[in-house]
């Protein structure tokens, strides 16, 4: 067992926890039914939010698989642990300028999510060591 994925694979499962119910209600819903943003970026918005939940989905699956030698149909792990590392950790890189020059008091706090995608990126690339 590869205790290094097991903590990625449990911080990514809270993840999509968090993101199916706090975020499908506090983020998602409020602007798909804002009238102030036409229907066009409100079914962009939509999309994204579900692009991003197909991904956390595939991640969470294949990084309790490989917690475990579980390799599913891959011949290398550690290329497809190298590459769900590489866009957590560049999820942060987007996220934390995008919270610290935002002009919500406490951004860096408030958009949190960049902690969980630090956790699963670093936890993804120590683990390949």
């Amino acid at each position: 067992m590869n205790f290094l994925l097991l903590i990625a694979a449990i911080v990514c499962s809270m993840a999509c926890a968090g993101h199916f119910t706090i975020g499908n209600k506090d983020f998602l819903k409020p602007v798909l039914e804002s009238q102030d943003v036409g229907i066009i970026p409100r079914k962009v918005m939509h999309s994204l939010f579900h692009y991003m939940s197909v991904w956390m989905l595939i991640s969470a699956v294949l990084l309790w698989g490989f917690a475990f030698d579980y390799a599913f149909v891959f011949r290398s792990t550690e290329d497809v642990t190298l590459l769900i590392g590489i866009c957590f950790l560049s999820f942060a890189m987007v996220q934390i300028p995008i919270a610290i020059n935002s002009p919500i008091e406490n951004g860096l706090l408030k958009m949190f999510q960049w902690i969980f995608w630090i956790i699963i990126g670093v936890c993804c690339l120590l683990s390949l060591g």
